[in-house]
């Protein structure tokens, strides 16, 4: 081939490949990943506990600097998946101690594109993840990704009560976070995506609290000696039960609801997605920053050290005094 073919088969490339950059940008090339672990299909990231936070750049405890990974939700024992394709290497000892959940795996793979070419191009940034908490399968060797990459470690062994987790760190430290989580899309029946997700563990169709000897906990309902009616809903939970995010927003609180310092009295406000309420008699993790739709919110307080053979619930409240009620009853007529 003459010198002149050759410079006008580089110009040729050169056009089509600018056209290809500029259509998908090196940082729209990368595909998200795949779901790691079983039971968590969106890849949904640890809220806050009283170990502290699983977002990345979270402050760690005693001022150990910042969380230079992410926490993906994972039940301990789950099955643990490969979120890309790549090479496995290991292990990973992150704590450096023996301890239960002292185990884990790199995975590292290519983010290229390929051209109908044999010039040399330039290379797109590839992934390399350690993911910690997990005991794999093996440790060196190829895998495809959602082939099944290992098991979650019995992490309430070694921290009792912290939402557990595997650690996923890139290797970089850079933030995995927008690979993990797709963007939210929005969905052509916005009015079928409003109903509030559960709000305590044990009442999955967040059943109201009827009637008893204290009053009843519908919308509207009257209250006793003449004191106005029911301005909230209250959702059955029992004492001691765990307390979910009804939808994403942020946290704010303490709300004393009834400024007496008793036993249950105490919740948070969640403002977010639209929405604003009041949740009453519980203990929440944290009184302020971010939450998930779903993640752990608190705890429910002890409503019979109070209100001895009451309907333990908890009192949900919309900021605006409205009727939470049609939010709240997912799934309860179907």
């Amino acid at each position: 081939m003459s010198a002149l073919s050759l410079v006008a088969l580089v110009s040729l490339v050169s056009t089509v490949l600018a056209k290809e950059l500029e259509a998908h940008p090196p940082q729209q090339q990368h595909q998200f990943w795949g779901q790691i672990c079983n039971g968590n299909p969106n890849n949904r990231i640890r809220g806050c506990d009283r170990y502290g936070c699983g977002q990345f750049g979270a402050h760690r405890h005693g001022n150990k600097g910042k969380h230079t990974g992410v926490d993906v939700i994972c039940t301990d024992g789950a099955t643990v998946y490969a979120p890309f394709s790549g090479q496995l290497s290991g292990p990973i000892r992150f704590f450096h101690n023996g301890n239960a959940i002292d185990d884990g795996v790199q995975i590292k793979g290519s983010g290229n594109r390929f051209f109908l070419t044999s010039l040399p191009l330039p290379s797109f940034p590839g992934y390399c993840v350690k993911l910690v908490c997990i005991h794999p399968i093996r440790y060196h060797g190829q895998i495809q990704k959602g082939q099944q990459l290992g098991r979650m470690l019995p992490m309430q062994r070694v921290f009792p009560g912290i939402i557990s987790h595997i650690h996923v760190e890139n290797c970089d430290h850079s933030d995995p976070t927008p690979l993990l989580t797709r963007p939210d899309i929005p969905s052509p029946f916005p009015q079928q995506d409003t109903r509030w997700a559960t709000v305590c563990s044990g009442n999955p169709t967040n059943e109201i609290r009827g009637c008893d000897r204290y009053g009843c906990g519908y919308y509207g309902a009257p209250r006793r000696n003449g004191k106005g009616k029911h301005r909230a809903v209250d959702v059955i939970c029992s004492d001691g039960a765990t307390v979910y995010a009804p939808f994403s927003g942020e946290l704010s609180g303490p709300i004393k609801f009834f400024h007496n310092g008793n036993a249950i009295d105490d919740g948070v406000q969640i403002r977010g997605s639209g929405f604003c309420i009041k949740l009453v008699c519980i203990h929440p993790i944290k009184y302020s920053g971010t939450i998930s739709k779903g993640q752990v919110l608190g705890k429910m307080l002890p409503m019979q050290r109070v209100f001895p053979g009451i309907t333990s619930h908890i009192h949900i409240e919309n900021c605006d005094h409205s009727d939470p009620t049609p939010n709240l009853e997912r799934g309860k007529w179907q």
